[in-house]
């Protein structure tokens, strides 16, 4: 183990190959030219993309306004039912109270409690005037 190591030679660098450096020039206006080309794709996909937006609303909005007129439409003819619904309501609740039973039996009949008497207004006739005609 203590034997002696064959000396080594010295290790001597390896010679690089050099590389012709590229002229930067053609790599700046190469990449301008990527840049160019990619926002170019990018500004013609937005506008794909906006005309497709501008026509589907196009398309939209007349069937938007039919519906908007068909639900105002519906809220008229809601606001009416539920005005009649009302009065219906007013007229079942004194229909079934019996406070007042008498004075629908004589409003929906002819008959009069009896301790009521009937009272028929006449109107009077015209007197009519009848000029006497002087004889000469």
């Amino acid at each position: 183990m203590n034997a002696v190591q064959p000396s080594r030679p010295p290790l001597q660098p390896t010679p690089r190959r050099r590389v012709a450096p590229r002229p930067k020039r053609h790599l700046r206006q190469r990449s301008y030219q990527v840049i160019a080309l990619e926002t170019t794709v990018k500004i013609g996909v937005n506008v794909v993309i906006s005309v497709a937006a501008v026509t589907a609303l196009v398309k939209l909005l007349p069937y938007h306004w039919s519906r908007q007129a068909k639900l105002q439409e519906i809220n008229t003819e809601l606001r009416q039912v539920e005005a009649r619904v009302n009065a219906l309501n007013v007229e079942f609740s004194r229909n079934f109270d019996p406070r007042q039973a008498k004075s629908i039996m004589q409003e929906q009949g002819y008959r009069f409690d009896p301790n009521q008497r009937p009272i028929m207004l006449i109107k009077p006739k015209a007197v009519e005037v009848e000029q006497v005609e002087s004889s000469p």
